[in-house]
């Protein structure tokens, strides 16, 4: 688990467009590690973690597209049934919000890769490091969708 830095850049919602910077980010053979788009009323919101974020800088200021730098959490996942609900549910009982998150799968067999930008990113870092963030927690307390 690190903290990592995401690109945001508003598109135009028109055939061609995430494909270019797709296309050149692969001619600088940057790799996506993660990637979300979102429609909006106005500009599409792309938000995407790679592997070499100057390399990243250079190609989307080459073909002219503004962009925004936001240090996000990235966390190594199980990727099986119920574990993105399990750290959910252990930030939440820490009263930490998750304001927007992505998930894409990972490089290792079984496993995924969660970004996260919470509204306590260090104390996010914090609560998921601990050893009972992988392990039951229950403790006797019912899970929080049942409260």
């Amino acid at each position: 688990m690190e903290f990592v830095h995401e690109v945001t850049a508003y598109l135009e919602n028109k055939p061609g467009r995430l494909a270019k910077i797709c296309s050149a980010l692969a001619q600088e053979k940057v790799d996506i590690r993660a990637l979300s788009v979102m429609e909006t009323d106005g500009p599409s919101v792309l938000r995407f973690v790679t592997s070499d974020l100057e390399s990243t800088r250079a190609v989307l200021t080459s073909i002219g597209t503004e962009y925004r730098i936001t240090e996000v959490l990235e966390v190594p996942m199980e990727n099986r049934t119920g574990a993105l609900a399990k750290l959910l549910e252990h930030l939440a009982e820490e009263h930490i919000n998750v304001e927007y998150a992505y998930v894409s799968t990972g490089t290792t067999p079984g496993k995924s890769l969660g970004i996260f930008h919470t509204s306590n990113p260090k104390r996010a870092m914090q609560v998921l490091a601990e050893p009972a963030a992988s392990g039951d927690r229950s403790g006797g307390r019912r899970p929080l969708h049942s409260r």
